[in-house]
């Protein structure tokens, strides 16, 4: 079959264009990033004040089941009209969103306002990743990792504490109403420094069958994982009678990935061995980091005793440890050719340091919780740049913007498998209604812990098998 790819390539860019591009898209990627961070500590204040704590983790899984749907559509249509439109188009939707979730009234309401802003949001980040790939090849791309970790370090040093500070003296939706200002700087960031992009287009078919069937098949799962056990018996008509209906929509998905011409999810990439388990990896890893960012603020405030502005700060070790591993990892990537080796260790560590909290998730001192958390957040850091690059050096140019946002779908698939898992732990065992509740949460949160340190030990294991390709250089191959 003949590549039809059409390429359109700017005027090469110098490092200070690369730089200047570089900053515009770490401030669009921005908003996307603090929405992960600033909303853990300030939900056991939205379930109070709305008076839904059992649907609290709707919240969460709307936002990450619309943006995985979203994310590889974000990645062809970027490839058929270009990267710019398409980021300027995802800014949009994220504050368009963001709007309808502070005025939500009710938890139902704020969970379908989440799943809009998801739209745009699905598009932030993979499509600023995307963006990277087209303007640095592989091989210099660990370089520019200082860009990257300076916005997630800011978002991890301001989101946890700002959520909860918010959340505690004034009011929950002032959460979403400041993205509206980031958003409007992200945009008028991008839209002139992306005009110097080059191009490198290929007609798409938009599978949006598929996009239906992932989304259908996947709010039955978080469903059935959220009723079994706490609203209803997992033996029940209700509960049995989700799970065939996920079971008949995961078939007829299988089905329309295996059919359509060119499916949501291109089955030749996830033929690629890099892609499928660096993929799998980072989406176990994802979906442990992910509902420990969200569930640890409510273990602080149940078990430990702290407000919302407090257990935003004990937050802080947990989100901000992984840019250290990030960047760690990302100087090895440069410079060693078994640069794998490194976040493997550090999900071992992280599994290692999540297993005291199960064996004593009460009476521990709140320094040696924010020891042991540091060391599971430097740990996992190094997973996401390594398992990035090395899927974007194993696939070809034209290639790029879906394996992308393959990536992201696959980090977002197990952040939602995730926060619905840890969700049905938690909220399964009472009502997240303050302090004096906290021993009502200590099995429960015994069980998650359990779970975290099994999925990062999983996570590894996986790694372990992804090949390490040479990084290619500019003007190589494929490049």
């Amino acid at each position: 079959m003949a590549d039809d790819t059409q390429t359109k390539p700017a005027a090469k860019l110098t490092r200070k264009e690369i730089a200047s591009i570089m900053a515009g898209l770490m401030v669009a990627m921005f908003p996307g990033a603090l929405d992960t961070t600033i909303i853990g500590p300030a939900m056991p204040t939205i379930g109070r004040e709305l008076g839904d704590v059992e649907h609290l983790p709707w919240i969460v899984t709307s936002y990450l089941l619309v943006s995985t749907a979203a994310t590889p559509l974000y990645g062809k249509l970027s490839d058929i009209h270009g990267r710019r439109i398409m980021l300027l188009w995802a800014i949009g939707l994220f504050a368009l969103g963001s709007v309808a979730c502070a005025i939500a009234p009710t938890m139902i309401t704020l969970a379908l306002a989440r799943a809009l802003q998801a739209v745009g949001g699905g598009g932030l980040i993979s499509l600023a990743m995307t963006i990277v790939g087209d303007i640095v090849p592989p091989l210099e791309r660990p370089k520019y990792q200082v860009y990257t970790s300076v916005m997630w370090t800011t978002s991890s040093l301001l989101g946890p504490a700002l959520g909860g500070y918010l959340a505690d003296k004034w009011h929950w939706s002032l959460i979403f109403w400041i993205n509206l200002p980031l958003c409007l700087a992200a945009y008028f960031m991008t839209d002139s420094k992306l005009k110097r992009l080059p191009r490198y287009e290929r007609p798409h078919k938009l599978d949006f069958g598929g996009a239906g069937l992932l989304v259908v098949a996947s709010v039955l799962v978080q469903l059935m994982l959220s009723w079994g056990g706490t609203r209803y018996p997992w033996s029940s008509a209700p509960v049995l009678g989700v799970m065939a209906a996920a079971v008949v929509a995961i078939a007829l998905l299988t089905w329309r990935l295996r059919t359509a011409a060119e499916p949501l999810i291109p089955l030749r990439l996830l033929s690629n061995k890099v892609v499928l388990t660096g993929g799998t990896a980072v989406g176990l890893c994802m979906g442990v980091f992910v509902g420990l960012s969200i569930y640890v603020p409510i273990y602080f405030e149940t078990i430990m005793g702290l407000t919302a502005t407090q257990s935003g700060i004990a937050l802080l070790p947990l989100m901000t440890g992984s840019t250290i591993g990030a960047v760690i990892c990302g100087k090895i990537m440069a410079s060693m050719p078994r640069y794998k080796i490194a976040p493997m260790i550090g999900l071992i560590l992280g599994g290692l340091c999540v297993l005291p909290l199960f064996f004593k998730p009460e009476g521990m001192s709140l320094l040696t919780v924010e020891i042991l958390f540091t060391v599971v957040s430097i740990g996992v850091g190094g997973v996401f740049p390594v398992t990035t690059i090395s899927i974007q050096n194993a696939v070809p140019r034209h290639d790029l913007g879906t394996a992308t946002a393959l990536i992201t779908f696959m980090r977002n698939l197990g952040a939602a498998t995730g926060v619905a898992v840890f969700g049905t732990l938690v909220i399964g065992g009472g009502e997240a209604t303050g302090p004096a509740y906290g021993t009502d949460y200590v099995a429960q949160f015994r069980w998650i812990f359990m779970a975290g340190a099994l999925g990062f030990f999983l996570s590894a294991s996986v790694l372990a098998a992804m090949e390490e390709r040479p990084l290619r250089a500019r003007g190589s191959g494929q490049i």
